[in-house]
């Protein structure tokens, strides 16, 4: 059981390569050989047929540990496909998703009554359309000038890619925007890309404070500041009372103990963080006071 798992598990991850290699190949016209597709077959069924199996057994598993049927599926997933598969496919879906959103105008993700929405992707809207601009021009130039058909149809597959990325990333930008939540709970995010919550009572002190960061979306310095900066800059520092773990964007942990962010309208945001903080200090000399009254 075990080599027959190892063995799914690496096919899964030359899947996606596989693909490509497949999709290339068609768009440019090479054709592939009658006996290589009826070679393929067998294996690929092979493989799906051992997935399956793979998969019912480690459902079943699962179940008879006491997980619900929604926890067992993840986690039989987890035991069948790799990890970076897993996050790729993942990431995929919330770009897909996030873009029909942005598309058919349904609104911001994860935003609940009483949350307010704070929102970055101003700050980058001339940059990401820039790109796509330049992207455009580049498909449409090198249709022009590229004469081989093989290097046409991969230049050509993978600049309609870069475009749709473009697009889609300043998609997923507008409609997930970082949330305020009515407890004084913060969720930063950056797209499909970073998602990060820190609850309430893990906000010390919040400031207005322009800063241009130079490191990599999400990392953390050697002072444990993590930076999620839009257009180079950022205007919001959250100072914390402890770390806060999370998850980078290629699926690496961190642990951060401050975070600066950039929001498009910084005031509103500061202020209400600082509300919710005073609101919380209220309620908890409310309930100290209560405490003592209720001690005599």
């Amino acid at each position: 059981m075990k080599t027959l798992r190892k063995v799914v598990r690496r096919s899964f991850a030359a899947l996606v390569p596989g693909e490509l290699v497949l999709v290339l190949c068609l768009a440019g016209g090479v054709r592939i050989p009658a006996a290589v597709l009826l070679a393929l077959e067998p294996v690929a069924l092979a493989l799906v047929a051992a997935a399956i199996t793979l998969f019912c057994l480690d459902h079943r598993r699962h179940r008879r540990d006491g997980l619900d049927r929604r926890a067992a599926f993840l986690a039989a997933i987890a035991d069948t496909v790799p990890a970076p598969v897993r996050r790729l496919a993942a990431h995929e879906l919330v770009l897909s998703a996030s873009l029909l959103r942005w598309v058919f105008r349904r609104g911001s993700h994860g935003v609940r009554d009483g949350d307010l929405p704070v929102r970055y992707a101003a700050g980058q809207t001339a940059v990401m359309f820039g790109f796509l601009f330049v992207g455009v021009v580049e498909t449409v130039a090198l249709a022009l000038l590229i004469p081989w058909p093989v290097v046409h149809a991969v230049t050509l597959v993978l600049d309609i890619w870069g475009c749709y990325f473009v697009l889609a990333l300043h998609a997923s930008c507008v409609v997930r925007p970082h949330v305020i939540g009515a407890d004084g709970s913060l969720r930063l995010r950056y797209g499909a890309l970073v998602d990060i919550r820190i609850p309430a009572d893990r906000i010390a002190s919040v400031r207005l404070e322009r800063k241009f960061p130079e490191s990599r979306l999400a990392a953390v310095d050697e002072n444990g500041v993590a930076d999620l900066a839009v257009g180079g800059q950022t205007t919001v520092t959250v100072e914390l009372t402890e770390p806060v773990r999370y998850v980078r964007v290629l699926g690496r942990p961190a642990k951060a103990r401050a975070f600066r962010f950039y929001a498009d309208d910084a005031a509103p945001a500061v202020a209400a963080l600082r509300a919710a903080g005073v609101n919380r200090t209220a309620d908890a000399e409310g309930s100290a006071v209560a405490d003592r009254a209720g001690n005599r």
